[in-house]
């Protein structure tokens, strides 16, 4: 499975096939996850972000809610745990193309400051090909996607 975020959010399947993650809300969710993958994102972090200074009055039932839409749309191809305290979207970083692009940005910088330019010019090009677009492009203007965008644009410059 692939999660795109460098450009309009997207989940393929492992066969290059969109699995359709409908609505808004959903598509912040599963970018917030990715955005750590692997790792456990707090649900008070995840009702901040999702709602931004205007949580739901019940935000943990809401946010229990949309977690159990996003696992029914990514039925099969991947799986939001459970954990004390919060969730995680289970897929490896090279999975996130946003994560693999700070990856393959740092191995090409590294390889740069070495003086190795022919090895870093192929890092940093195989980095600069996983853009389809501006980071997080269709996402509401949410204050962790316009903070995560702005990182990912200032190392793509």
């Amino acid at each position: 499975m692939r999660i795109a975020l460098l450009g309009p959010v997207r989940v393929l399947d492992d066969h290059a096939h969109r699995v359709e993650v409908g609505g808004a809300r959903l598509r912040v969710l599963v970018a917030r996850l990715a955005l750590k993958a692997g790792r456990v994102v707090t649900s008070d972090a995840l009702i901040d972000d999702l709602w931004d200074s205007e949580p739901p009055a019940d935000s943990a039932n809401a946010l229990q809610a949309l977690v159990s839409r996003l696992r029914k749309a990514l039925r099969g191809v991947a799986t939001v745990e459970s954990v004390p305290g919060g969730y995680r979207l289970a897929v490896r970083a090279e999975d996130v193309d946003a994560l693999r692009f700070e990856e393959l940005a740092a191995r090409g910088n590294r390889e740069l400051e070495a003086g190795r330019v022919e090895a870093a010019a192929s890092l940093l090009g195989e980095a600069l090909k996983l853009w389809s677009g501006e980071a997080l492009a269709d996402l509401p203007d949410l204050p962790f996607a316009r903070a995560a965008a702005l990182r990912l644009d200032d190392l793509r410059v």
